[in-house]
């Protein structure tokens, strides 16, 4: 289910230990199936990127403590940096389609940019 427009992202949580996850089938930590559907707060941190810049997407270390694959939104891609703060723009229940897409809280000054 796509939640358009609306700046949340679900996450499921493992009943047995409490460990966060995004969109697995066994929790990572004890192997349980048992996951309990979560709202997180939407936002995190890039923490390195995936594939070529001109894709923009970066992994993203959410707050909750999961990571996931982001498509950044709203900049150009040799702007976001690791470190950088996320939120989500539009997020993708764990078991929908798509990935979720992000964009940065606090954007780059013109001069901070290289080009």
């Amino acid at each position: 289910m796509l939640q358009t427009e609306t700046r949340e992202l679900f996450f499921q949580r493992c009943r047995w230990c409490g460990t966060p996850a995004y969109r697995r089938s066994s929790c990572r930590a004890c192997g349980s199936r048992a996951f309990s559907r979560e709202r997180g707060a939407g936002t995190g941190v890039v923490v390195r990127r995936n594939g070529h810049a001109q894709h923009n997407m970066w992994f993203v270390a959410m707050d909750e403590g999961f990571n996931l694959l982001c498509q950044v939104t709203g900049t150009a891609p040799v702007v976001v940096a690791v470190g950088a703060r996320v939120t989500v723009v539009r997020g993708v229940d764990p078991h929908g389609e798509g990935l979720p897409v992000v964009e940065l809280l606090h954007p780059a000054p013109a001069l901070e940019r290289w080009w």
